[in-house]
């Protein structure tokens, strides 16, 4: 055991700016504007600058439509803004999707994801045992 006896005291830790949310809808189309309208309105309450929200809103708008077309019963949208970076996370209860034939342009079938990976900074999919776990991270001046 090594014990100090000293005046110097240590910074204090910084706190993480972190804000946090969840929401989940059925996995139908309809429910699609619902998640565009909650995020559009949460990170502007969270003062995240205009056209950063544009860009999240574009990736939960192509997210959730993929999670409502692949999904079989619900679909989780989870926001996190953490040191400058917010994260976006779709689950859908779906499983993979099989290759369209060559002959069919890429955006009319599968889970076309060209304009979240344009937008984001970096994106991940996952496979799990119950769905499909999509992430997209955005930097965020907020």
């Amino acid at each position: 055991m090594f014990v100090t006896d000293s005046t110097i005291t240590s910074p204090p830790l910084p706190r993480p700016c972190r804000h946090q949310a969840l929401l989940t809808l059925p996995a139908r189309e309809a429910h699609v504007s619902a998640a565009r309208h909650f995020t559009a309105d949460l990170l502007e309450s969270w003062s995240i600058p205009e056209n950063e929200r544009d860009s999240a809103v574009l990736i939960v708008d192509e997210l959730a439509a993929n999670a409502a077309r692949y999904g079989h019963e619900n679909m989780t949208l989870r926001l996190e803004l953490d040191h400058h970076t917010l994260h976006i996370v779709v689950i859908d209860s779906g499983t993979t999707v099989e290759h369209p034939p060559h002959d069919v342009a890429p955006d009319e079938h599968g889970r076309g994801n060209g304009i979240v990976e344009y937008l984001a900074q970096s994106t991940e999919i996952h496979q799990t045992l119950n769905g499909r776990e999509v992430r997209a991270f955005l930097q965020c001046s907020a």
